[in-house]
């Protein structure tokens, strides 16, 4: 039987010019187009925090120095998870105390647990909601009860204090191992303890089996949740797919739910199937057969630009038909998100949690996470000298997160002409990342640059470096080029022979400008469209730059 055999309220797919005709019009500001409270970061805030953050910076911090080989892997390398329980055991246990969704996997964690905390927030539900990295400010990471509002600095810096003392001295007894990570996770646990939470929403940070996150029991996981297994974080997680697989399987507990999101390859479906098995984990999968998917159209609804969706789920108890879903988040690896973060939901019901379809469709429609296809206001445009010019952000920084990246933007704007900004991290897959942009079409200007990583230069990618893995899968897939230096400008030929243009620039503000002044020379009054991508660092840069 045909599911959307019944279902003929399909809306027209509205035309990419007119959309970026809107982005570079008169469109509302941040706050009005995501309306969340989160988006006007309040820095008063953060300085509430100033001796927790002080003591964070004076651990060691992976983010900003980078994630030692074997380290997420359940081996003789990998992070003392025993550090973390002995940790969790001073502050008195605290994740004892709630019911967890445990998240892991390597794309579409951040994105998962959003639609899940929105759901259940829209149920009613008190809901704490830990994520990582952050964007502007770390209180970000952590977000508290049924409003969803992040947790005040006020707040973080009077957990820190009455802590101090037991922190102090685990500090001590581990020998200074204690890590930024761990304690920011051991207060957030304390906090959803302290506000009793009814649930709270965990996102992995590495892999999962020896992630500190993955402390939580059995008896009070309601769900584990694997989203997708990619090529990230090799080295850490052990070189292969296969480690990688075996490291996010970590986090499945005896008797609880296992839900896969995927689609994943059949030896890696194996892999966390038979983990599952091996701990009497029931198994739902978004990507089986019976669930379907698809994206009508984009266009704007109430002033936001959203997909509007069919989603049909079913579980073994449990069956869902949402038609007409106005998803604020683009792309189909968007979509996808959203149909596991509704087999997670199904679960639940079939657990005896009380979501209704209402809910389950509010929270969907709801869910907006900053940095991700994530477009500037004319305003914002202008604070950045580029009145007139749609700007678009987001935090690919895969091979697999920039194909749906390409993917979203030909769906959205089929026919505007691309200028990329490149930022990224020393450890990801430059080449394959480069590789996905340059056969994707339509670029007209490449301009690779560098921002901080977590604070730090230390994990930062040169724009050189960058430059020559960009040549290579230009020069490997047969798709020309034409590099622009300082002492070698572009000549008009590459315009003609329709080259993308290459070149450098250390300041990422300063590298906009350059991709926008070069689109507008060679599109000739055609709309186009500036990326920054490459690393959700490199979009916290530029957002800092319009509040600073």
């Amino acid at each position: 039987m045909n599911l959307f055999k019944y279902h003929h309220h399909f809306r027209p797919q509205i035309h990419g010019r007119l959309l970026l005709n809107y982005f570079v019009g008169e469109g509302p500001s941040i706050s009005s187009r995501i309306g969340s409270k989160q988006c006007f970061r309040n820095h008063s805030e953060d300085q509430d925090m100033t001796e927790f953050m002080e003591y964070l910076d004076s651990l060691k911090n992976y983010e900003k120095l980078g994630v030692p080989t074997g380290a997420g892997t359940d081996s003789e390398d990998g992070f003392d998870l025993g550090r973390m329980k002995r940790l969790m055991e001073r502050l008195g246990n605290p994740q004892s105390k709630f019911k967890a969704i445990h998240i892991a996997g390597t794309k579409g964690k951040g994105s998962t647990a959003a639609f899940l905390s929105n759901i259940l927030r829209a149920e009613g539900y008190s809901v704490g909601c830990y994520t990582s990295p952050h964007i502007e400010t770390i209180r970000e990471r952590i977000s508290l009860g049924r409003s969803g509002e992040m947790v005040s600095g006020k707040a973080l810096n009077f957990l820190f204090k009455r802590n101090k003392e037991l922190l102090d001295q685990s500090v001590k007894l581990e020998n200074g191992r204690i890590s930024h990570f761990e304690v920011l996770t051991a207060m957030a646990f304390s906090l959803f303890a302290q506000e009793n939470v009814d649930v709270a929403v965990i996102e992995a940070g590495l892999g999962g089996a020896r992630d500190a996150t993955n402390i939580i029991c059995s008896s009070r996981l309601a769900a584990a949740v694997i989203t997708s297994i990619g090529e990230e974080h090799m080295a850490a997680l052990g070189g292969s797919l296969e480690s990688i697989a075996m490291a996010k399987a970590g986090i499945i507990k005896h008797g609880c739910p296992t839900i896969l999101g995927g689609p994943f390859i059949p030896n890696i479906e194996c892999i966390l199937r038979d983990k599952a098995l091996s701990m009497s984990s029931p198994v739902v999968s978004a990507s089986d057969p019976g669930n379907r998917s698809s994206i009508k159209g984009v266009s704007l609804l109430n002033g936001r630009l959203c997909q509007c969706c069919d989603l049909i789920i079913q579980t073994d108890n449990e069956f869902i038909e949402l038609f007409d879903v106005n998803l604020r988040m683009l792309g189909r690896h968007q979509l996808q998100n959203a149909a596991t973060a509704t087999c997670v939901i199904l679960t639940l019901r079939n657990l005896g949690w009380r979501i209704s379809e209402a809910s389950i469709r509010s929270g969907l429609e709801k869910t907006f996470l900053v940095g991700r296809s994530h477009f500037l206001s004319a305003k914002e445009a202008g604070i950045l000298g580029l009145p007139g010019t749609a700007i678009l952000l987001d935090g690919a920084h895969t091979k697999d997160s920039a194909k749906a990246l390409v993917d979203t933007i030909q769906m959205s704007f089929p026919d505007a002409q691309l200028a990329l900004v490149v930022a990224m991290a020393s450890d990801k897959d430059h080449y394959g990342f480069a590789t996905e942009f340059l056969q994707g079409g339509k670029l007209e200007s490449i301009v690779l640059s560098e921002a901080n990583i977590g604070g730090s230069k230390s994990r930062t990618t040169s724009a050189a470096l960058l430059r020559d893995c960009w040549i290579q899968a230009s020069n490997e897939m047969g798709i020309p080029i034409s590099l622009e230096t300082k002492d070698a400008p572009v000549s008009s030929t590459s315009k003609l022979e329709n080259r993308p243009v290459l070149t450098t620039e250390t300041s990422l503000l300063r590298a906009i400008k350059i991709a926008a002044e070069i689109l507008k020379q060679r599109i000739d009054g055609r709309r186009g469209l500036v990326v920054v991508t490459g690393s959700l660092h490199a979009v916290s840069m530029v957002l800092s730059s319009l509040h600073s």
